[in-house]
């Protein structure tokens, strides 16, 4: 009994283990509703028309822009290692008749500037002339720290996000249209954690950079290049370890257990004293 006692608890106190690591990720502090309003005034108003000039947004942050029918618009934003990115769009069409349908189109690629394919959501969608608005949405693979060469695996560092019409009627073309993009990133746990880690996150100007310049870089150059507020993982650490710590533990536990269980009370009764 005594043993059984133990072994309990030992696994209660394992499982305020458990609790405490919970607490710890959930105990993070929310935003005040001044935050959330310094933050969406500070919401880009307008978007890039090519990968260099795309316009950088954070995520969970609505950036809006006003273009015409047929440009292409650009965001960037970062993306960690171990976390999922879900980008969403919503084109409000003009009120004036259009001469037919049009089909709206969201695509994302990484820092190497690769399409990345999306797990699930409608990517692309064709409006009715009629219609008032276009919605799209794109969420894509979980990020990983490091891949091998030959894989398309996405990697951490900036990802580009772009809008733009690929089938009008050219009636259409140059109609106003106005454009809001909502990117959210999602933490996916040690699940699709990986060993080993990218020597620098794929950004802009991560190859040219000097250490000359990174200390004569002015406060916010990082943040321009789209660095997460946080900074970037160091990609070795990850919710395994806590898991395989707890089951270590419970293991050794388990073979204690079994020990006292299988070895007996001692000296069996029914034997003479120096038998």
């Amino acid at each position: 009994m005594r043993t059984l006692r133990t072994l309990m608890t030992a696994v209660v106190a394992s499982a305020g283990l458990f609790g405490l690591a919970g607490t710890a990720v959930a105990d993070s502090p929310s935003p005040s509703a001044s935050a959330g309003a310094d933050a969406e005034a500070a919401a880009p108003t307008e978007a890039g028309t090519s990968f260099r000039t795309a316009t950088a947004i954070k995520p969970d942050q609505r950036a809006t822009a006003s273009a015409s029918t047929g440009d292409y618009l650009y965001w960037v934003l970062p993306v960690d290692a171990g976390q999922r990115a879900t980008v969403k769009a919503k084109v409000t069409l003009p009120q004036a008749a259009r001469h037919g349908a049009a089909t709206w189109q969201l695509d994302v690629y990484d820092g190497l500037r690769r399409r990345q394919a999306c797990t699930y959501g409608a990517q692309t969608r064709k409006a009715a002339p009629d219609a008032g608005s276009v919605e799209l949405s794109c969420t894509l693979r979980t990020v990983r720290a490091w891949a091998e060469p030959w894989a398309n695996d996405p990697l951490p560092g900036s990802y580009y996000v772009r809008l733009t019409v690929v089938d009008l009627r050219k009636d259409d073309l140059g109609l106003p249209v106005r454009a809001e993009i909502d990117a959210t990133t999602a933490d996916t746990g040690g699940a699709h954690a990986v060993d080993g880690s990218l020597a620098a996150p794929l950004v802009p100007g991560v190859a040219t950079a000097t250490p000359q310049a990174e200390e004569s870089s002015a406060p916010g150059t990082s943040a321009a290049l789209g660095e997460p507020d946080g900074g970037w993982s160091s990609g070795w650490w990850s919710d395994r370890w806590i898991w395989t710590a707890v089951g270590g533990v419970l293991a050794a536990l388990a073979g204690i257990a079994g020990y006292r269980f299988t070895r007996g009370s001692g000296r069996p009764s029914h034997l003479p004293p120096g038998a």
